[in-house]
């Protein structure tokens, strides 16, 4: 527990200020991905959602310059029920990955999305069930400092 509010100290200053979790959302990750860090996002689904996205990028980017390396981009697509994962290295977005055994979101209602940094991979957990594992392209994690979150939703809840 100690070491996830050291890696999150980010975020108190928007829980503080509930104004600062509006969406679309970005914030910093003190010192970095590392294993044994977990980011949560708690939420609420918006009425008619078309999608919502929570990405793990190296860096904020700007739009003089290139985007950042983005370690980790979860879209959850409620049209076709999908909930897809992919990453971009270098400007190169890779492979998209969307086998799930079930779509964990329901429209209107609150969900809970737990990324687990582990040494090779982030294993995802929706509403305390561990949905996927997506293994990492980045080559260092220590570079991932920034979460974005955009999209169909409410955001009640980081930690």
């Amino acid at each position: 527990m100690q070491n996830m509010s050291r890696g999150l100290s980010f975020l108190y200053e928007h829980l503080q200020n509930p104004k600062g979790l509006t969406v679309p959302f970005s914030g910093r990750i003190r010192g970095g991905m590392k294993p044994g860090k977990k980011i949560i996002v708690m939420g609420i689904v918006d009425p008619d959602p078309e999608s919502f996205c929570i990405s793990l990028t190296c860096g904020r980017g700007s739009e003089a310059g290139p985007p950042p390396d983005v370690a980790l981009e979860l879209c959850a697509c409620f049209a076709d029920r999908q909930f897809l994962r992919r990453a971009c290295v270098s400007g190169v977005w890779g492979e998209e990955e969307a086998a799930i055994a079930y779509f964990p979101f329901i429209q209107d209602q609150p969900f809970r999305i737990e990324v687990h940094c582990e040494h090779q991979r982030f294993r995802v957990f929706v509403d305390g069930h561990q949905l996927f594992d997506f293994y990492h392209r980045v080559a260092s994690l220590l570079t991932i400092d920034t979460v974005t979150i955009r999209g169909s939703l409410q955001i009640t809840k980081l930690g």
